[in-house]
């Protein structure tokens, strides 16, 4: 039997069982599907955020939007991808965490951008990252503490959801939020949850991911709920 793997995913058994008119076994055919939709959400993480990007931009308003859960994200992908990073799991299970931190930064960059004048919190909070986050991502911290910090990096991606679901209830309004960005990521954290048991990543990991389904879906049901109905268009009477 000749072996052929690529990137990981092993297609020998799926093939060998095809060509033999059988249809492959579940345990030969789950892990190449794990592998294939962990490339998959790899791949569409690399524009996942690109129409809030576009909207903001678009409308040159970020209403509605808050600064501290887009903030707050970005701590939360860089203990993510460095803890991913220092675990050694294959990049099918976290390769979307680095793509989604680059977007995340450009994101917060824009919501600055557009929120002047800058308190003087918010340019502190800016230079802290800049200053922390090349050790975080290089590992080079005391490894107790880095298992603190990935243990609270679920903590923190909840915190970043609940002002913002707090602020669409309050308001009745989503604001500038895109319901695309936030479809890709509800699909992407329910379909992570199997990739993450499949390549048996820490309970952890897969833990994130169902928080995730839940903070994501409730702003995905926010848009939904409050979004504005087209206006009518009168008639014009004779």
């Amino acid at each position: 039997m000749i072996e052929m793997k690529f990137l990981g995913m092993d297609f020998t058994c799926a093939l060998s069982s095809l060509q033999s008119g059988q249809i492959p076994e579940k345990d030969c055919l789950l892990p190449l599907i794990s592998k294939l939709l962990g490339y998959l959400i790899v791949a569409a993480s690399t524009t996942v955020k690109l129409p809030q990007i576009l909207k903001i931009v678009q409308n040159s308003s970020v209403r509605g939007l808050s600064v501290v859960a887009f903030e707050l994200e970005v701590v939360g992908y860089t203990i993510a991808l460095a803890y991913c990073l220092h675990k050694g799991l294959p990049f099918s299970a976290y390769g979307e965490l680095a793509f989604l931190l680059i977007q995340a930064i450009i994101l917060v960059a824009i919501i600055y951008y557009f929120s002047q004048p800058l308190g003087i919190k918010t340019w502190i909070r800016g230079l802290l990252y800049c200053a922390i986050a090349p050790s975080v991502l290089a590992g080079k911290i005391d490894p107790m503490l880095f298992e603190a910090l990935y243990a609270s990096q679920h903590a923190i991606f909840f915190c970043a959801r609940i002002p913002q679901i707090w602020a669409n209830f309050k308001n009745k309004s989503t604001g500038e939020l895109s319901f695309l960005t936030s479809l890709m990521n509800f699909a992407g954290s329910m379909v992570r949850v199997f990739t993450s048991m499949q390549e048996k990543a820490p309970m952890s990991v897969v833990m994130g991911s169902v928080i995730g389904i839940v903070t994501n879906g409730t702003i995905l049901s926010q848009i939904v709920l409050y979004q504005k109905p087209p206006a009518r268009k009168e008639k014009k009477s004779d």
